[in-house]
């Protein structure tokens, strides 16, 4: 919870504000994450405005997670941009104002809005690197690992007797 009580709710009165949280339970998606209790730094401007606190700044934390197409570990850094007015809670809600953010008591709960921000900013599907080649459909090796990986070509099974045919010519020679 972040108090805004020293902006006293005068229009155009605005404070910075550096803080440090750490991450909540479940931050992000299923395959990259802000790991949970990891320091979440916030660099903030609280801005007082007729209808509440604007809020704008910046989120930096450490991500974790695996890469969709090799399934190897990603670590990496975001910084993610921040902006949400949250209405005093005296002010009357307007049709359509369902999901609007409202200071309690003056102060606000950053959490919601810097989930939202960071799920939206993550990538949907996180690469280890841009081109990664992924896994082997047949055997799953790791194809960055094993360039040159490569499996005997499947033969139809229409022509699988053909192939013993083969065989059997080879083998009276």
């Amino acid at each position: 919870m972040l108090d805004t009580r020293e902006l006293g709710r005068r229009p155009g009165s605005q404070r910075e504000v550096e803080l440090t949280v750490p991450a909540p339970a479940e931050l992000g998606i299923e395959v990259l994450r802000v790991p949970e209790g990891s320091p979440v730094e916030l660099d903030l401007r609280l801005e007082a405005v007729m209808e509440g606190v604007l809020v704008t700044g910046t989120a930096y934390a450490a991500l974790e997670g695996e890469c969709v197409r090799c399934l190897v570990s990603i670590e990496d850094e975001a910084s993610i941009d921040l902006q949400e007015l949250f209405l005093y809670d005296d002010q009357p809600l307007t049709e359509g104002d369902d999901e609007v953010s409202r200071l309690e008591k003056d102060l606000i709960d950053l959490e919601p809005l810097l989930r939202d921000a960071v799920v939206l900013a993550l990538p949907f599907q996180p690469l280890c690197m841009e081109d990664c080649p992924g896994l082997c459909p047949e055997c799953g090796v790791r194809l960055l690992d094993d360039p040159d990986h490569a499996h005997e070509a499947a033969i139809d099974p229409r022509w699988a007797g053909l192939a013993d045919l083969k065989q059997d010519l080879h083998q009276e020679e």
